[in-house]
């Protein structure tokens, strides 16, 4: 079956955010708080950012304090508002032939709203139809059910309506436990860090998003 609504990771799954905002941040960050790990590779980042996760990494393993942790987020706030990630090829191309079939483009994300907002009015010329962002209190935030619990209502979908891009597991744990297919990005600049473990937690997992784009139109891939 062809899905109906596509339910969209954002940073690392549509646009490249990870390699152009957050590393490069971080690092700046780093060198005016803790200058032995401005050096560290991008590869060691993203480890960190999905195990033990972004904010455990900075409170815990580099014991930002509260004045530290303000300063990290200024910066990162500051690359944020002056930088747009370019999207993974393909993808402005695959977006506006799934909304002329009349297809939904969902967003289900950790960054915030105005983001996510910015970012598809400047790379693909629309809005997306939903928007579940880091502005939505925790529970009702990925990977808890709420975002696609709620898109199934709004939209009158089946859970095999729809199918879940995410380039990490809480995305596709959200999925799993909506009875939602999932797909795994793996063209993702996270794929070679954490690829080997994220992949199994999908239905389906695709390397390119031309792979993504035939799926759609023929509902055939790789489980």
């Amino acid at each position: 079956m062809r899905p109906r609504c596509l339910a969209l990771d954002h940073d690392d799954t549509v646009v490249q955010s990870s390699p152009e905002i957050h590393y490069p941040s971080f690092l700046e960050a780093m060198r005016i708080l803790r200058p032995e790990r401005a050096g560290m590779g991008f590869d060691e980042f993203i480890s960190y950012s999905c195990a033990p996760g972004m904010h455990a990494f900075l409170t815990e393993v580099l014991a930002l304090d509260a004045q530290e942790m303000r300063v990290e987020q200024e910066i990162w706030r500051k690359y944020t508002l002056s930088h747009t990630p370019d999207a993974y090829d393909g993808f402005a191309a695959l977006l506006a032939r799934f909304r002329a079939q009349g297809g939904y483009i969902c967003v289900i994300s950790h960054s915030e709203r105005e983001i996510i907002e910015r970012h598809y009015r400047e790379l693909f010329g629309f809005l997306p139809d939903l928007i579940f962002g880091w502005e939505q209190p925790e529970h009702r935030r990925k990977p808890n059910p709420y975002p696609l619990e709620e898109t199934m209502r709004v939209f009158e979908l089946r859970p095999e309506e729809i199918l879940l891009v995410d380039d990490l597991t809480p995305g596709l744990a959200m999925a799993a436990a909506c009875g939602v297919p999932s797909a795994y990005a793996g063209w993702s600049h996270t794929a070679p860090a954490v690829g080997a473990r994220v992949r199994p937690h999908a239905t389906y997992a695709f390397d390119t998003v031309a792979e993504l784009a035939a799926f759609l139109e023929d509902g055939e891939g790789e489980e």
